[in-house]
């Protein structure tokens, strides 16, 4: 008997839309995959419930100048799901940032998820939310190259990955670089929550073979892009 696999994105005013969309459809084909494909005995049958998430219903407008967001319907709200198995914490708008981590339900839920799933995971300045509430506290992470200098200055009790990977792994934490890190993020979620053969066949599907067409280098900074911090909700 299959039993329940509940992914949770929790979304917000400003929120960055790759930071949503490609880990969502990553997790999306995983769904289908794992729902119709034989998986290891040791993984069970399971049945993906993928859900945006916010405090109401009302529209959500991802980051963007001169009214160039693209609008978020979540599928529930914080209240409407008791149960969350895999937590992605997207990045945003640094102003937005800010705002979330002032803003009561939104931590109380992460806090709360926290304790139980069994992932806690988030892409770009997402790590800067998780870090002010506590949650990557004793991990090892990353995060989007012009905001590793927050963590550094805000956040003593995490430890910063050098250099900069596409994604970080430390236990049940796992954090992701700009933007783009988030499909690798996702696809290696995808492989140690529902196997091998299921990612590969997510990765055949996307097609994600990537090499940029542009050569060089991430950049570095120790600056800290986000003013405000630290904020205590």
């Amino acid at each position: 008997m299959s039993e329940d696999y509940v992914i949770a994105i929790p979304i917000y005013q400003g929120v960055d839309l790759m930071d949503v969309t490609a880990p969502y459809e990553i997790f999306q084909w995983m769904a289908d995959n794992w729902n119709t494909r034989t998986v290891p005995a040791n993984m069970g049958k399971k049945n993906v419930q993928l859900y945006l998430l916010a405090e109401n219903l009302c529209a959500v407008i991802t980051r963007g100048s001169h009214h160039a967001g693209i609008q978020l319907t979540p599928h529930k709200t914080f209240d409407m799901v008791p149960h969350v198995d895999l937590l992605w914490i997207p990045g945003g708008d640094p102003d937005a940032l800010v705002a979330q981590m002032g803003n009561v339900n939104y931590v109380r839920f992460i806090q709360s998820c926290s304790k139980t799933a069994q992932y806690v995971t988030c892409v770009c300045e997402g790590a800067l939310i998780a870090a002010n509430a506590g949650l990557l506290d004793g991990y090892t992470v990353t995060t989007h190259w012009q905001f590793i200098g927050c963590l550094t200055k805000y956040y003593p009790k995490v430890k910063v990955h050098d250099g900069h990977p596409r994604f970080v792994q430390d236990r049940n934490r796992v954090t992701g670089g700009g933007i783009s890190s988030g499909i690798d993020e996702a696809l290696h979620l995808v492989q140690i929550v529902a196997g091998p053969a299921t990612a590969k066949a997510v990765r055949d599907t996307i097609q994600y073979f990537p090499r940029s067409p542009i050569p060089g280098d991430c950049p570095t900074s120790d600056t800290c892009f986000v003013q405000g911090l630290p904020v205590t909700p």
